[in-house]
Formats: C-alpha cells, sequence, structure tokens
C-alpha cells in the first residue's frame, strides 16, 4: 500500500479552515479522513473548512455529544467522533463505511476503535504548537490519499 506524508504549519483558526478548504476541494465520494489531535487541536476547525469548499448547507460542529453529524452539500460529509465511546465495538454498529459511502467520512478519535477504520484513508494528525499555530501531518493510506496529498503540494 502506498504511504506518502504532507507536515504543513497554520498559524490561526482561518489557516487551519482554508487548509481544511483546499482539503475539500480534492474530496470525492467514498473518501475517508481520520483526524487525530487532543481536544482544541483544530480537529472541527479543518472540518469546518472542509464543509466549506463542499458548500455544507449548515456550519459544521462538533459532533462529540450525537456521535455523528451529517452535513448535505457538493458531497454528504458524515462526521463523526469517537470520544465518548467506551468500547470500539459500539462503532461496529455504526457501520461508517457503508453508511458514508456515498460521502465524505470523516471521523475524529479513530484510535478509539482502530479495527473499525478503513485501511485506506488520509490520516491527519493535529499537534497545536502555540495558541494560534498547528503543525498538521498527513499521511496518505493507499493511492488515492497519495493522490490527494499531491493534490495539496
Amino acid at each position: 500500500m502506498s504511504e506518502a506524508t504532507l507536515v504543513l504549519q497554520t498559524t490561526s483558526a482561518e489557516a487551519t479552515k482554508a487548509l481544511g478548504a483546499r482539503i475539500g476541494a480534492l474530496l470525492r465520494a467514498g473518501d475517508v479522513l481520520l483526524l487525530q489531535g487532543d481536544l482544541g487541536s483544530g480537529k472541527t476547525t479543518l472540518t469546518q473548512g472542509i464543509g466549506g469548499a463542499l458548500e455544507a448547507a449548515e456550519p459544521v460542529k462538533s459532533p462529540t455529544f450525537v456521535l455523528m453529524n451529517e452535513y448535505h452539500g457538493r458531497l454528504t460529509i458524515y462526521h463523526a467522533d469517537l470520544y465518548r465511546l467506551n468500547d470500539p465495538g459500539e462503532v461496529v454498529d455504526l457501520a461508517l463505511e457503508d453508511v458514508a459511502s456515498d460521502g465524505v467520512l470523516i471521523v475524529e478519535w479513530p484510535d478509539r476503535a482502530p479495527r473499525e477504520m478503513s485501511p485506506e484513508h488520509l490520516h491527519v494528525q493535529l499537534e497545536e504548537v502555540s495558541d494560534d499555530e498547528r503543525s498538521i501531518t498527513m499521511t496518505a493510506h493507499g493511492e488515492r490519499y497519495a493522490e490527494l496529498l499531491a493534490g495539496l503540494r
């Protein structure tokens, strides 16, 4: 399986959203993004930028309390947050890949159920460098995602 990495820095929430918009412009149905990072690292902010690029009809919010939000636009965004899950088996019931096959699946805290995640995906690690600055490491797992990273370079 192909693996490529791209590391970028953003210096504001607006810059993180703009990066999300760049990613969103390249997404197509069936794409899977796994977002990893501490609370407040910018996962939802990045997703808001993706939502903007995909012309989501409503603003993207953190799905922490509902497990998964759906946003309709050019593509449907299925935005899942596994932070509150206690048992990885709970993710099986969500059938994330099946549900999201017609749109884009974005999963926050995928480490809560690693065996339930697609082996082919774009892994996005967000790290808080300072209040405004983020280091964002994107790793492609699969040819499709290597192409996506190439489009961001």
